[in-house]
This record gives structure tokens, sequence and C-alpha cells, in this order.
């Protein structure tokens, strides 16, 4: 019986480039620890660092923005969580 094998294809995945460009290198931003305001937007509701696929950072300014919300953290211009009462 048998011996015959069936080699399977591999589907490839479909990689979509974005034409978006990064808001600091369309606009010239420069990312600041001090400046909590703009930090506060690419941190999630539980505390954590937004990923680039949701910011639409490129990977330069994604290093510099973890880089940035994480001393503003370390000097509680930042909260590691927050915390909400009910």
């Amino acid at each position: 019986m048998g011996g015959k094998t069936v080699a399977k294809k591999k589907k490839k995945k479909d990689k979509r480039t974005t034409n978006k460009p990064c808001r600091f290198c369309a606009d010239k931003l420069t990312i600041d620890y001090k400046n909590d305001g703009l930090l506060r937007r690419f941190v999630t509701d539980r505390g954590k660092i937004s990923p680039r696929r949701i910011t639409g950072t490129c990977a330069r300014h994604q290093r510099q923005l973890a880089m940035a919300i994480k001393r503003a953290r370390a000097i509680a211009l930042l909260p590691f969580v927050k915390i909400y009462f009910r």
C-alpha cells in the first residue's frame, strides 16, 4: 500500500508595504523624555509601550521612543503601571 508521498506547497506570506511615513520623520519631530504628553500617546492603557505596527513609527524612532519612555519612567514622569480606582 502507498509508498507515494505528496509534497505540500508552502504558502508564502503576503508582505504588504505601506507608504505611510513615520510621524517623526515626516514632521522632523525630536523625541524627548521630558515631553510626557507626546510619550503618553505611545503607551497603552495598561502602561505598556505600543509596538511599531500600531504606532506606525520607523525602527529608528521606535527605539528612541522606547528609550525615552523608559527614561521618563525612571525619573517618575510616566508611571510604570496605570492604576484605576473605581
